[in-house]
């Protein structure tokens, strides 16, 4: 039966390998593991780092929800700016405030 890692396990030996302290050998005795898994590990954890800063859906949403937040935002304010100059026109004309 084939043993099976966690992937904190397997980053934690990762990350040893490629500080380069130690050789994969070293490496493979003090863990248990045989030093070409251990290689590979490696070898993967070094081509996915760069998914470590690319931008995941997640971040596109927040990026999305907060630009509408905005715009949003600028619209309210905007609305504010008009109701207030209409309230003023409507008082000039009429000489009282409005009742609505």
């Amino acid at each position: 039966m084939r043993k099976r890692y966690d992937k904190a396990f397997k980053a934690k030996v990762a990350i040893e390998a490629v500080r380069g302290e130690k050789t994969l050998q070293e490496i493979g005795i003090a863990y248990s593991v045989h030093p070409n898994l251990i290689a590979l590990w490696k070898k993967q954890l070094l081509e996915g780092a760069e998914m470590l800063f690319e931008k995941t859906g997640k971040d596109k949403e927040a990026e999305a929800t907060e630009r509408k937040q905005d715009e949003l935002y600028k619209q309210i304010g905007q609305l504010q700016v008009e109701n207030d100059f209409l309230k003023k026109k409507y008082k000039q004309l009429y000489g009282t405030e409005p009742k609505w």
